[in-house]
């Protein structure tokens, strides 16, 4: 049995003859965990003004920081991307970079981009461009090279680009008044 077109676009009818966009929605009233019926009215507004507001949170790790506050961080992410690490009876340091690095073209791209990051912030903690420029330049000689299969993995361990950049805008920093 063929459909016309009038079934297809046509809600069905229930057994009452009603279409199913008139009928009511719930089944019946809405129950607590008391037995209590609670009126249709307040259960919307009850959560109307509920929302998160993460930019003003203690707990937001991206709120409001002071500067020694961003740099300490700056600094945290730049030791465990480049330097985190010691082989064991070398004093040969390696960090996340160098390990994340080793994944084909997307190990590069994730580590640019979190050295990307670290440039956004210098510039954020009011770097100028000079200063931003010589970051990115670091960056993507970093990224550029890091994409050679197994030369370009031993150069993101020894270049260390982010531990460069956060040397670099900690020297820029401490020249400047406070």
């Amino acid at each position: 049995m063929a459909m016309t077109n009038d079934d297809i676009f046509t809600p069905p009818r229930s057994r009452s003859g009603q279409s199913s966009r008139t009928r009511t929605v719930g089944r019946g009233p809405v129950i607590d965990q008391e037995g209590r019926e609670i009126p249709e009215g307040p259960l919307h507004t009850q959560f109307e003004g509920f929302r998160f507001d993460f930019g003003h949170s203690a707990a937001n790790p991206f709120g409001d920081l002071t500067r020694e506050q961003r740099l300490a961080r700056l600094d945290a992410i730049a030791k465990l991307l480049d330097v985190a690490f010691i082989v064991p009876g070398t004093k040969f340091r390696y960090g996340i970079d160098g390990l994340i690095g080793l994944i084909p073209v997307v190990g590069d791209i994730i580590t640019t981009a979190i050295s990307l990051w670290v440039v956004r912030e210098a510039r954020a903690l009011g770097a100028p461009w000079h200063i931003t420029a010589r970051m990115l330049a670091n960056v993507a000689v970093d990224g550029v090279v890091g994409m050679v299969p197994v030369a370009g993995d031993a150069f993101d361990v020894m270049f260390r680009a982010n531990v460069r950049n956060v040397r670099m805008l900690k020297r820029w920093l401490d020249k400047q008044p406070r």
